[in-house]
């Protein structure tokens, strides 16, 4: 699949063309990278624990709710923090504002692999950590939510969506990049429960 370059409607991010090229990625990557991914989770859950299917069915539902509170707080926190240094306003261009710049880059809305990769086995680390056997049940509802939220985002910037949910799932987030109301507001993006329960959404 041919990467493309800079252009109007996809800025440089780098000078080094490796760099640039590794900000880019197609939203199709996400489900070829970590629906296998997420099965691999489900298989080796089984073979290093002894849960039954229910109990990985309860775990592998808590792993989404736990990734839909990671979304809303790496978007509120982290993504909107503009550290009060030198570097800050370019770091968080990097992070984040490059999209809020150009929010309709095709190629900047799911998270490369270069990112998504390292994050994969950080989360696993850490489930596998509190959780000891039962975190790659965890990580595979953590990373089924983490799909949902990557192609989520792609769709309510360039879909039509004819579902009454996906059209207010696009109202809510279009509001967070065009109406400055709701700049520093309606966080999440596949979900908007963490929105109501914190405030954020009015």
């Amino acid at each position: 699949m041919r990467r493309p370059w800079a252009g109007p409607d996809s800025p440089r991010m780098f000078q080094n063309d490796f760099l640039d090229a590794l900000s880019r990625v197609h939203w199709a990557f996400v489900p070829l990278l970590y629906v296998p991914a997420v099965i691999w989770l489900g298989w080796t859950s089984f073979q290093k624990s002894d849960l039954s299917a229910a109990g990985f069915a309860g775990l592998y539902l808590a792993g989404i709710v736990i990734w839909t509170l990671t979304e809303y707080w790496l978007h509120r926190t982290f993504f909107h923090w503009i550290p009060k240094t030198s570097w800050g306003p370019k770091m968080h261009f990097l992070v984040h504002g490059v999209h809020h710049e150009w929010p309709h880059d095709r190629f900047r809305l799911v998270m490369p692999p270069a990112v998504s990769i390292p994050l994969f086995f950080l989360f696993l680390g850490l489930w596998s950590w509190i959780f000891e056997d039962k975190g790659w049940a965890v990580h595979a509802g953590f990373v089924t939510g983490y799909i949902v939220y990557d192609l989520t985002h792609y769709y309510v910037h360039h879909g039509r969506p004819k579902v009454r949910l996906l059209r207010k799932l696009q109202g809510h987030h279009m509001s967070h990049h065009f109406n400055k109301r709701y700049l520093n507001k309606r966080f999440g993006v596949s979900s908007p429960l963490w929105d109501y329960v914190f405030g954020t959404r009015n």
